[in-house]
């Protein structure tokens, strides 16, 4: 029942502490109370139990005759106060967590469990997303975005371009490392998403040279300059186009016959109206430079009791893969897959226990930022065991919802130790077995 053993717990967890103990240290030798190590793995068994308070969390955890689950768990020699877990990670440059990502792609691929992942042969969906994860109107610190209201007032913020491989079929989604769109020293101007992009995607090559990749994402995607920069990149890309902002793109595809359009009608079961449209080889704008782009949408009608028909739903996108009958289809289902990382990951991530928009600590520099990272990658060993580990799936049978499990996961690391990750789960499916009472005598 157990996963592979790259893919297990402990080999996870001993990939993220190799990690964790080559971050550089740049504090004086004899001011170190605390390892880094220690910091960030404490931080990280936080988040992988969903808990939402860090200090009730650690100071749980010391109980047991100095004996814990962060030491068996997770390896933390010595565990730092909240206030030291917070300074230490504050210093931590995030670029120093890339490495993980990239490992546990890599065991994904080894254990071949990514094939299932792919679109079309040797190509893979990559959505790429923005979200905002800190908001205050008085936190604040120099990588702050802000944003100035209509009474004056300035709300402070953090936001992220994350990036994960997904497929319409897949309920799991593999976050790759995100782009922090921050504010820097020296910009008159701020940040923004696409800036972000523009830095990620070379990144993302760079990690995974060799993985053939699609990017899908909103309309924010579908301008030329951006499009040349995934191109350039050897990546190919299904952006939405909305009529509004690409007006002269619309304009040309109105200017054709009805016949020249390329149409597929399909009827399914419930009698809805599957409506797919493409044209092949269309400028993107009105631009001499224009680069040429192959367009198409798709609607849904439905009828309704008075048999009238009911656009249901409706979208457009623009793609550099050639379009045909065989292939149209599975465009459109890459296409609106780009929802999945609103709700499979930022949904998940900030309404089911990660509590991602919680502030944990904002910090000077690089707090607030490695909080989320932490974060993100608890939501990746969830991910993968939810991939590979069949203890864990028989766990997520057991309790039903994820936060049901992970609430019950909690109470019982506060009252006993835990050798191993299997052991915990071993005891939430049959605690009984280990004849333990939890009734007063």
């Amino acid at each position: 029942m157990n996963p592979k053993k790259h893919l297990s717990f402990g080999s996870l967890r001993n990939g993220l502490s190799s990690v964790f103990h080559d971050i550089p240290d740049t504090r004086e030798s004899v001011k170190i109370d605390y390892h880094i190590h220690d910091a960030m793995m404490s931080g990280f068994a936080c988040m992988y139990f969903q808990d939402p308070s860090l200090l009730q969390f650690q100071e749980r955890l010391r109980d047991a005759e100095n004996r814990d689950n962060l030491q068996t768990l997770f390896g933390v020699s010595n565990i730092p106060k909240d206030t030291q877990l917070r300074e230490i990670i504050d210093e931590v440059e995030s670029e120093q967590l890339t490495p993980i990502f990239k490992d546990y792609f890599s065991r994904l691929q080894r254990g071949k469990h990514l094939l299932q992942y792919q679109l079309f042969d040797g190509l893979y969906i990559c959505s790429i997303d923005g979200t905002q994860y800190f908001n205050s109107p008085n936190i604040h610190c120099p990588s702050c975005l802000t944003t100035t209201h209509e009474n004056g007032e300035i709300s402070y913020s953090h936001k992220v371009l994350q990036a994960a491989i997904m497929h319409p079929d897949m309920r799991q989604v593999i976050p790759l490392m995100p782009e922090e769109i921050r504010n820097t020293d020296g910009d008159s101007k701020q940040d923004c998403e696409i800036n972000a992009a523009k830095r990620l995607i070379p990144k993302i090559k760079k990690a995974h040279p060799q993985l053939g990749l699609i990017f899908v994402g909103d309309d924010l995607f579908s301008k030329q300059p951006f499009i040349s920069d995934v191109l350039a990149a050897g990546n190919h890309f299904i952006f939405i186009v909305k009529p509004k902002d690409h007006k002269y793109l619309m304009e040309w595809i109105d200017a054709y016959d009805k016949e020249d359009i390329n149409e597929l009608r399909i009827i399914d079961q419930k009698e809805r109206i599957h409506i797919y449209e493409w044209v092949n080889n269309v400028p993107l704008n009105g631009r001499a430079d224009s680069i040429n782009v192959n367009f198409f949408r798709y609607k849904i009608i439905t009828m309704d009791k008075n048999g009238n028909e009911i656009v249901t739903y409706k979208n457009s996108w623009v793609t550099d893969l050639e379009i045909s009958r065989e292939n149209i289809a599975i465009l459109v289902r890459g296409g609106r897959c780009r929802w999945k990382i609103e709700n499979e990951c930022f949904n998940t991530l900030k309404n089911q226990g990660y509590h991602i928009e919680h502030n944990y600590g904002h910090g000077e520099k690089k707090l607030c930022f490695n909080f989320f990272l932490l974060t993100l990658l608890a939501f990746f060993f969830h991910q993968i065991f939810e991939l590979t580990d069949h203890l864990y799936q028989a766990c997520r049978k057991k309790f039903g919802s994820k936060q049901n499990l992970w609430q019950t996961l909690r109470a019982y690391i506060r009252i006993l130790v835990f050798e191993t990750w299997e052991h915990l789960l071993n005891f939430a499916l049959t605690p009984r077995k280990y004849k333990v009472s939890f009734q007063p005598p």
